[in-house]
């Protein structure tokens, strides 16, 4: 499993020979204008709420590539309409899809297209692949909800927020992975603006000495699982 920054809450997974890509925010970021989205690759396209900062490159990169569009039943038929390909999940819920099996779980945040029109609930996803397992929280805050995670999947990786402000700060995301009993963490959705800029360094310094790894990549930088 190659797991890719693409900035802010942008995730590209190559697993099982398909490309998955979460929250496409790119055309909107400066910090990602390296990166061009007609060249990324999508079958699948997973999508964690409606905010603009998690959708907005949503309908292009799943016009051109066919992607289907993963995510909770408002979201997924809201793309549905204007014709794209869509499968829509709610909490709780399992679908075992080509890649791996995904699961659509709790986050506790809020969910409205920029219009402000209704996004449904938010949530996070649990990958389970042929050899390796992820949760990708979107944005959330620190929820007891994640304790049920590991009691059915033993995660390798989760993909947690840390920029604080709309989402839990770093010292949540080291209990988050307490709950989660997964020591491996991957940061996102922080320095895209003012308000979710953080001190790397610190960042990493205080999952290390909880005895735990937090990654920050570049944009554009990849890990393998």
């Amino acid at each position: 499993m190659k797991i890719t920054f693409y900035g802010h809450a942008c995730i590209g997974i190559e697993v099982s020979g398909k490309h998955i890509l979460v929250d496409p925010f790119i055309t909107g970021n400066p910090n990602a204008s390296h990166i061009d989205i007609n060249t990324l690759k999508a079958d699948y396209i997973l999508v964690t709420h409606a905010h603009q900062d998690h959708v907005l490159d949503v309908e292009a990169i799943a016009k051109r590539t066919q992607a289907t569009i993963v995510s909770n039943y408002e979201i997924a038929t809201h793309f549905g309409h204007k014709g794209l390909n869509y499968h829509p999940m709610n909490y709780g819920g399992n679908w075992k899809f080509d890649f791996g099996t995904v699961k659509y779980v709790n986050a506790i945040h809020t969910s409205s297209f920029a219009d402000g029109s209704y996004g449904g609930q938010p949530g996070g996803f649990v990958i389970e692949g042929e050899h390796k397992n992820i949760y990708i929280a979107g944005d959330t805050a620190l929820t007891m909800d994640m304790k049920l995670i590991p009691m059915r999947t033993k995660l390798d990786l989760a993909i947690l927020p840390v920029g604080d402000n709309f989402t839990m700060n770093v010292d949540d995301a080291i209990i988050a992975s307490d709950f989660l009993e997964c020591d491996k963490v991957l940061g996102y959705h922080y320095d895209t603006f003012g308000f979710i800029v953080i001190n790397h360094e610190e960042a990493i310094k205080k999952f290390f000495d909880k005895g735990k790894d937090l990654m920050l990549l570049n944009i554009g930088d990849s890990i393998d699982l």
